[in-house]
C-alpha cells in the first residue's frame, strides 16, 4: 500500500482492437487481434501453414479465446482448460451491495475454474477479476496444472501492469471506520464485515504474471490483493511474478495462508494492514536488482493503518517460514536506489515473525515510529528465530556502511530504528537471548544456493548439504502452523517443483 505513489508505467501500443460485447457476464468466442501484427512478428511469431488451427496473432495461442465482458458474473459459471478467457474491463463475481450503479446486490454466485485453465487481462480495458464479497472464486489447480492468470501479450512483449491481477473481497473485519472500506483505487472493491470464518474460495496452484495496472494515479491493483478474507478462504500455492505493485497484500482479514512466492515485482513483496491476523507460512520473496518503485520497495511493509492509529483490530498476523531476498547478490552488484528493508515494520503495528530469513537489502530490520517500538517493548511485536544476512564484503558489516570504499548503491545497516525499544538500542533488542535470532555478514554463511538470485532461470530453493538453516526452527507456543525444524521457506524440498515458473517472459500457453 503506497499513498504516496507516482510512479509512470511504461505502456506500449495497442493495435487496433476488434471487440464484440454482450451484456454482463456472458461470454463470447473470438479470435479477433489485440497485438499489432509488428509486435507479433517481432514477438517471432507466423501465422501458422494452414494445416491444424492456426495461432491467434496476439499471443501465439491455438484455443479458442472467450471475451469476458466488463460487468458481473450473476450465475454460476465454469471456465474450461480448453479455452483461453479474457477479462475485459472489470469482470466482478457477484454484485455488491454498495455498487454505484445502485443495483441489487447478487451474493451466493460461484466461478470455478478448471486445473489447468489461462485467464488473460485485456491490456487497454485493464482486465481484472474481483471477487465482490458474498460470493466464491474456485480456482484450484494442481501441481502439474496450475491455474494462470498472465499478461494478453505475445511472449517476449509483457510488461508489469499489463492488466489489473486478482481481487478477493470477503466480509472479515478490520479496522476500517464502520467495518467497512473499498479497496484504494475506488473500482468498487468493497470489502469488510463481521464475519472472520467467511469464505471467498480456493486459490491453490495459481500463478499471476504481469498485473498491477494503475488504476489511478499512484494506485495500482496488486497481483494478489484480499480485502477482508476470512479463514474459511483457501490460499495455498500461489506464485505472483512480475506485478507493477505488491505481489501479496492483505487489508484486514483473517484468511490464512501456505506456499506463497512473491517474483520480482516492483514494490513490496508482503504488504499487510488494515488489521490483517491471519496465519502464513511457507514464504519466499525475491526481487530483480533494476526493479523497485519510486515509494520505496521493501520486503515486508507492515502497517496498523494509513496513520498509525489504534483502532481495533489491530494489524498482528503470524508469518513463519519466510525467506526474503534481497536485490544486492555480491557487493558489485549495482541495484536501484529505491530498495529499502528486508522488514519495515511502521504505524503501530504488532505483527510476528518466526523462522525466517532475511538477506539483501541495504536494511535488515527498519522499526518505525514510537507506537511500533512501544509494540515490540510490550511484546505484542515479536521477531524469534530470525536470520539476518548481509552481502560479502559490501562495507564493514554486509550493509555498505563503514570501511574506505566508495560503494555504488544505496548503503544500509543490520538493523535501525526510530528510538529504542523500551530502554534497549534496537540492535540489543533483536540479540534479546530468548529470541534466539542471529546475524550474518554475508548470505554464503547461511548455505543457501547462489542461484536464488539469478533471473533467467530456475533457482534452487532446497538448502545446501550443512546449511545452519536446516535447524533451529522453533514452534513452542505457537498454534496453526505446521511443525518442521528448517528456518527459511525451504529445507530440503522443494515445494515450487511443478507448477511454479520463472521465465514467464517465453512461455507461449
Amino acid at each position: 500500500m503506497n499513498m504516496k505513489k507516482l510512479y509512470k508505467p511504461k505502456f506500449g501500443t495497442n493495435g487496433f482492437k476488434t471487440m464484440v460485447f454482450v451484456l454482463a457476464g456472458t461470454l463470447i468466442f473470438s479470435s479477433c487481434k489485440r497485438t499489432t501484427i509488428i509486435e507479433y512478428n517481432e514477438a517471432g511469431y507466423n501465422s501458422g501453414n494452414g494445416s491444424g488451427p492456426s495461432t491467434n496473432p496476439a499471443t501465439g495461442f491455438t484455443k479458442p479465446i472467450v471475451e469476458v465482458a466488463n460487468g458481473s458474473i450473476t450465475t454460476n459459471t465454469k471456465w474450461t482448460k480448453d479455452k483461453i478467457y479474457r477479462l475485459n474491463g472489470f469482470v466482478r463475481v457477484g454484485r455488491d451491495a454498495k455498487n454505484k450503479a445502485g443495483l441489487a446486490a447478487v451474493e451466493g454466485v460461484t466461478l470455478e475454474i478448471e486445473a489447468g485453465t489461462v485467464i488473460i487481462g485485456d491490456r487497454e480495458t485493464k482486465g481484472t477479476l474481483v471477487v465482490q464479497r458474498g460470493n466464491k472464486l474456485i480456482a484450484e489447480g494442481t501441481a502439474s496444472q496450475p491455474i494462470i492468470f498472465t499478461s494478453e501479450r505475445a511472449a517476449g512483449l509483457r510488461e508489469p501492469g499489463d492488466w489489473g491481477g486478482v481481487v478477493l473481497c470477503g466480509k472479515a473485519t478490520n479496522n476500517q471506520s464502520g467495518g467497512e472500506a473499498e479497496l484504494e483505487g475506488a473500482y468498487e472493491g468493497w470489502h469488510g464485515g463481521a464475519v472472520d470464518t467467511d469464505n471467498s474460495g480456493i486459490l491453490k496452484y495459481v500463478r499471476i504474471d504481469y498485473a498491477g495496472t494503475p488504476i489511478n494515479p499512484n494506485q495500482e491493483v496488486n497481483s494478489l490483493t484480499m480485502g477482508s478474507v476470512g479463514s474459511g478462504t483457501v490460499i495455498d500455492y500461489v506464485q505472483c511474478s512480475y506485478g507493477l505493485d505488491d505481489a501479496f497484500e492483505w487489508f484486514g482479514g483473517t484468511v490464512n495462508a501456505k506456499h506463497l512466492i512473491a517474483y520480482r515485482g516492483l514494490d513490496d513483496d508482503f504488504d499487510v494492514d488494515f488489521g490483517f491476523r491471519g496465519t502464513v507460512q511457507f514464504a519466499i520473496g525475491i526481487r530483480d536488482a533494476n526493479s523497485a518503485d519510486q515509494s520505496g520497495s521493501n520486503g515486508f511493509e507492515v502497517d496498523n493503518d494509513g496513520t498509525g492509529s489504534s483502532v481495533t483490530p489491530y494489524t498482528s498476523p503470524q508469518f513463519s517460514n519466510v525467506t526474503i531476498i534481497g536485490p544486492k547478490k555480491d557487493r558489485t552488484k549495482t541495484i536501484s536506489t529505491q530498495f529499502q528493508n528486508a522488514m519495515h515494520l511502521r504505524r503501530n503495528n504488532k505483527i510476528k515473525i518466526y523462522n525466517s530469513v532475511f538477506t539483501a537489502y541495504p536494511n535488515g530490520l527498519f522499526i518505525d515510529g514510537a507506537t511500533t517500538l512501544a509494540n515490540a517493548a510490550n511484546g505484542e511485536l515479536v521477531l524469534k528465530n530470525i536470520v539476518l544476512a548481509g552481502v560479502d564484503g559490501w562495507g564493514a558489516n554486509g550493509y555498505g556502511t563503514g570501511g574506505t570504499t566508495t560503494f555504488p548503491n544505496p548503503i544500509g545497516v543490520e538493523t535501525k530504528s526510530t528510538g529504542n525499544v523500551g530502554t534497549l538500542a534496537i540492535d540489543v533488542w533483536f540479540k534479546t537471548a530468548s529470541f534466539a535470532n542471529e546475524t550474518y555478514g554475508k548470505w554464503q554463511d547461511l548455505g543457501i544456493d547462489e542461484t536464488i538470485f539469478d533471473l533467467g532461470a530456475t533457482p534452487k530453493f532446497t538448502l545446501n548439504t550443512g546449511s545452519i538453516l536446516l535447524t533451529g526452527a522453533s514452534f513452542t507456543g505457537l498454534t496453526g502452523f505446521d511443525v518442521v525444524t528448517h528456518r527459511g521457506a525451504f529445507g530440503t524440498s522443494d515445494w515450487t517443483a511443478g507448477w511454479a515458473n520463472f521465465t514467464p517472459q517465453t512461455n507461449v500457453y
